[in-house]
């Protein structure tokens, strides 16, 4: 990262480069593999520090993910990285379920390669793609460097991914920018989603780019301005414990409400 810009600010700006000095922005993330979330159960809120079984990645799709999203937002000396805010976890979690199988996603063909504004035109579904690209992305660390890709070098791996994104990669089954931009777009999601679904650990997140999270109410404050929030995030299963306990968000009740500017 140059000294010119912050991981906060690239981020702030929608998360459309990966926070790795020498790649390029990686734009149109949003339209690859039918990007969306499935709502977990409501008890499977991440942010403890246990382990958790992997629901669709083996221990090493888990572990070259996990060094892939680690280098798209590395941790820095205010606040962790992908890998410590559950990214893997969430996107683990996503593709085990409906995303993953492609259950909104059009899947009768015929299948071309496309426009860019057409969005994702490939048969596969998210878990397919994931699991051709990881195994192509393995074999081309291996092929290319000669070791994995988790035991290279942070410079290396920063190549190995620019090799994806601009579709250098040796991919037979499809383009590795697709693969990439599936896999940023993943990690960003899992970085700024709700908690609830297993990325976004502690908020990191929403504190990095002081979002306040979903809060349920405040509705008679619509259309006053200039409010100063101070109150920390919430997120969703905050919410329903505040609202099963009998404890509103009114405005001017509890801690850190909002409040006049000074």
């Amino acid at each position: 990262m140059t000294e010119a810009f912050s991981r906060r600010g690239l981020l702030l700006t929608g998360g459309s480069a990966a926070a790795v000095p020498a790649r390029p922005a990686s734009a149109q993330h949003g339209a690859q593999a039918g990007h969306g979330t499935a709502l977990p159960a409501l008890g499977t809120v991440a942010g403890s520090a246990a382990a958790e079984p992997w629901l669709f990645f083996t221990e090493d799709e888990a572990s070259l993910v996990s060094a892939a999203v680690d280098r798209l937002i590395p941790p820095d000396t205010e606040f962790t990285g992908a890998v410590g805010a559950g990214v893997p976890t969430y996107i683990d979690r996503q593709l085990a379920g409906a995303y993953g199988s492609g259950a909104r996603l059009y899947r009768e063909g015929p299948w071309r390669e496309g426009l860019p504004q057409q969005g994702y035109q490939l048969p596969h579904t998210p878990a397919e793609l994931y699991r051709a690209g990881l195994a192509a992305f393995a074999a081309d660390a291996r092929r290319g460097y000669g070791r994995r890709f988790e035991e290279l070098a942070p410079r290396l791996q920063d190549e190995a991914l620019r090799r994806l994104e601009v579709g250098e990669a040796g991919f037979d089954e499809l383009p590795s920018a697709v693969f990439f931009e599936t896999l940023l777009a993943n990690t960003i999601e899992g970085f700024f989603a709700d908690p609830i679904y297993g990325g976004n650990r502690d908020m990191v997140g929403w504190r990095m780019v002081g979002f306040p999270g979903g809060y349920a109410g405040y509705t008679e404050l619509v259309g006053r301005h200039g409010l100063r929030f101070d109150r920390p995030p919430n997120g969703i299963a905050q919410n329903l414990l505040q609202h099963a306990a009998g404890h509103g968000h009114g405005a001017h009740g509890g801690r850190g409400a909002p409040r006049e500017r000074n």
